[in-house]
């Protein structure tokens, strides 16, 4: 990073400011801050310790991202931000407080607290950019990387969302499962975008408009999109144990989708949940009877809870 002219304090301000006031202890040392100066600062509580050799400048609230650009930070070397950490960065995915993945290429690294490393013999530039200033997996290969690590539902909305977000296309996904011949998730990538009509669009609308219809009925708000024993979900009221997944033709109208849905409602159950399915055409053209089930459903829970 190219910094101008000026003290040290005013070069470390500089760096910081484009890495979510971060900076690293090469820098400091190469905007002339001497060891002891560095350790200084740190005792008197001006650089704040996030992982070894990186430090929050001025105070220790973390900015929005900045865990992400500290854990690349930490490994240096051409890492950047991949998996479900890149895939929440470009709203593939719902938020999450997990460990941050990072991919570096050509190296072993260990994981660090809070930091999933993935190790990997090459990574073509065509697939890192930056996003908010965090280099970071293109679309189209965090899709890629997130196919090793996610279940079929999971990819399924990434994939969806990143059509819908004008994100990536076919040629793209072609062209970096051609660039990462062998990968575990090539397979159910592949699956989905030779799919008859492509994968389904958002389910956002359908989720919005049971959400309208929760509101109306003044019935108590759910979590949206949360993961529940290994399963992403569309509806979830906590406090009664309730799942609603809202079922698109092109999810379910294959024996294997079938087959998806059956082994996620046991998981689901298995865990003390209660399932419902519902489907478009009833929350089109089936308005009231939906919420009298919900109604009831809720209800049946708070009693039993």
């Amino acid at each position: 990073m190219h910094v101008e002219g000026g003290g040290p304090d005013q070069k470390i301000a500089q760096i910081a400011s484009g890495q979510r006031g971060l900076v690293t202890r090469n820098q400091l040392l190469a905007v002339g801050l001497g060891r002891g100066a560095l350790a200084h600062r740190i005792s008197a509580g001006r650089l704040h310790r996030v992982h070894r050799g990186v430090y929050l400048v001025g105070h220790t609230v973390l900015p929005p991202l900045a865990r992400e650009m500290a854990a690349v930070l930490a490994l240096g070397g051409g890492a950047v931000l991949s998996h479900r950490s890149a895939a929440r960065c470009w709203l593939l995915t719902p938020g999450s407080e997990g460990d941050i993945d990072v991919t570096v290429a050509g190296r072993i690294v260990a994981n660090r607290r809070g930091v999933r490393v993935h190790c990997v013999s090459t990574l073509d530039s065509g697939d890192t950019t930056r996003r908010h200033d965090l280099p970071i997996t293109t679309p189209a290969r965090t899709l890629l990387d997130l196919a090793d690590v996610a279940d079929e539902r999971e990819l399924e909305r990434a994939v969806d969302e990143a059509f819908v977000r004008r994100l990536v296309d076919r040629r793209r996904l072609v062209a970096v499962l051609a660039r990462a011949p062998g990968r575990h998730g090539a397979a159910p990538l592949k699956a989905l975008i030779r799919r008859e009509g492509g994968p389904t669009l958002t389910r956002s609308e359908a989720e919005e408009r049971v959400l309208s219809l929760v509101r109306a009925a003044r019935l108590p708000a759910p979590e949206v999109n949360v993961r529940i024993e290994g399963h992403v979900v569309d509806l979830y009221w906590r406090q009664e144990r309730l799942v609603v997944e809202i079922d698109g033709w092109k999810y379910h109208s294959t024996r294997a989708a079938f087959e998806r849905d059956r082994r996620r409602d046991a998981d689901l159950d298995a865990a003390g949940l209660r399932v419902i399915r519902v489907t478009w055409r009833q929350i089109v053209d089936e308005r009231e009877a939906l919420v009298a089930r919900l109604v009831r459903a809720l209800m049946v829970r708070s009693a039993s809870g």
